[in-house]
């Protein structure tokens, strides 16, 4: 086991969170902000150091990703794992028009990690698959993996791999765009993450 430290790394900001509307599977563009809010959280990133990077296939994980190692030369694989939370009926909508169709369900699935929006899956779910991302660079020699992926996965393997209960996991804030989260093994044990840093990022 050589894997020490993961950041998470949100994409940028799309036209779907310009317009507030609900990506999940969605495959949604950046917006010129989020390209610029990639550019400007390079230098922060390779401060890192990172021996790899794993994105998510969603055109605005990946694009945002690529930014990143086109300026470093750190390479990067696709893992289809890495999605955001599929959101199912809800996607492409706002939280108003989904407030209006079903009242009470949206703050259900705020509250509730085990809870999954309908034809969608919960953020439970999410953790398990991207887990396994996790579980995988394990056996690599990589020792700083950057994780370009999603809010919503990055709150949920968070929660997972901290071994919050899961009726915590609400307690943890969202994501900003193209911020990360930083979680880091002891060097004595190897073996439980801690949290060194939660929606850390660069504003511009």
């Amino acid at each position: 086991m050589t894997l020490r430290r993961l950041v998470l790394w949100r994409h940028g900001e799309t036209d779907y969170n310009a317009s507030s509307r609900m990506q999940g599977h969605l495959d949604s563009a950046l917006t010129e902000v989020g390209w610029n809010q990639a550019r400007f959280a390079v230098p922060a990133l390779a401060r890192f150091s990172p021996d790899l990077v794993v994105a998510s296939d969603l055109r605005r994980a990946t694009d945002t990703a690529t930014v990143f190692v086109t300026a470093t030369g750190v390479p990067m694989r696709i893992d289809k794992r890495l999605r955001e939370t599929n959101l199912g009926n809800w996607q492409g909508m706002t939280g108003a028009e989904v407030d209006e169709i079903s009242p009470g369900a949206r703050a259900e699935w705020q509250n509730d990690a085990t809870w999954a929006p309908p034809g969608g899956e919960s953020r439970v779910e999410v953790a398990a698959r991207a887990a396994e991302v996790v579980a995988a660079l394990d056996e690599g020699d990589a020792e700083t993996v950057i994780l370009g992926t999603h809010g919503g996965l990055i709150t949920a393997l968070t929660g997972k791999l901290l071994g919050l209960p899961v009726d915590t996991w609400p307690m943890l804030g969202g994501i900003g765009n193209c911020h990360w989260t930083v979680l880091a093994r002891r060097q004595s044990t190897g073996l439980a993450w801690r949290l060194i840093a939660y929606n850390a990022g660069i504003t511009g």
